[in-house]
């Protein structure tokens, strides 16, 4: 009796689960990058109301980011600066500029501005500005060199794995009191003495465990 199906169709199954092995091998990695905020939040640039350079008044004027961002050494937040800090320099300098448009209208209507947020962390997350200001951790270690952004982007993922990294290994990020806000502050040959000393002097052991950030 003649045969139905040629010889090659007896390895049809195992060439079929072999593909959808690598099929999905490759969806895996696929959604595990793509998916990844290293993907999907790295880069985020949003428009704001008003075309706020950075650049311009931390990096070229030299302002210190607590002359708008007042709480980030005592609150949990490092909060945004409202319209009037805006107005002490503007009332005076670049006062009928259209783009200060909606500064102007928040003064006169006692309303904010509507910032959009750039950097921000799940509801069920817990993060204490103040905390890590203290125990030595920089600015640019989370918001990247903000004082050379035309336009504020997210520099870094900002997730569980990429917290949870530093907190395992603090002593790269920190850095002098004296250079907390320099977000251009390189580390120096000596750091990982000076990192260590400071690690025993202020007894800094970030948790590791759930409650720290879920609360």
């Amino acid at each position: 009796m003649p045969q139905i199906f040629p010889k090659w169709a007896n390895q049809a199954p195992v060439r079929l689960l072999g593909g959808l092995a690598v099929t999905a091998a490759i969806a895996s990695v696929g959604i595990w990058y793509f998916f990844s905020p290293e993907y999907t939040d790295v880069g985020y640039q949003p428009v704001q109301p008003v075309p706020f350079s950075h650049l311009l008044h931390a990096g070229e004027m030299g302002l210190d980011c607590r002359y708008c961002h007042a709480n980030v050494e005592r609150s949990a937040v490092a909060s945004v600066p409202p319209t009037k800090v805006c107005m002490n320099c503007h009332s005076l300098v670049a006062r009928d500029r259209p783009s200060l448009a909606a500064i102007r209208s928040s003064v006169a209507t006692d309303q904010g501005v509507r910032w959009v947020r750039v950097h921000k962390l799940p509801e069920y997350a817990y993060f204490d500005h103040s905390i890590h200001i203290g125990a030595g951790v920089g600015c640019s270690s989370c918001h990247g060199d903000i004082r050379s952004m035309e336009v504020v982007t997210q520099a870094e993922p900002l997730s569980m794995g990429w917290c949870l990294d530093c907190h395992r290994d603090p002593q790269p990020h920190l850095r002098p009191q004296d250079q907390i806000y320099n977000t251009t502050w390189k580390p120096s040959r000596d750091h990982a003495a000076f990192a260590a000393q400071l690690v025993e002097e202020r007894q800094i052991l970030p948790p590791e465990d759930c409650s720290a950030c879920h609360r």
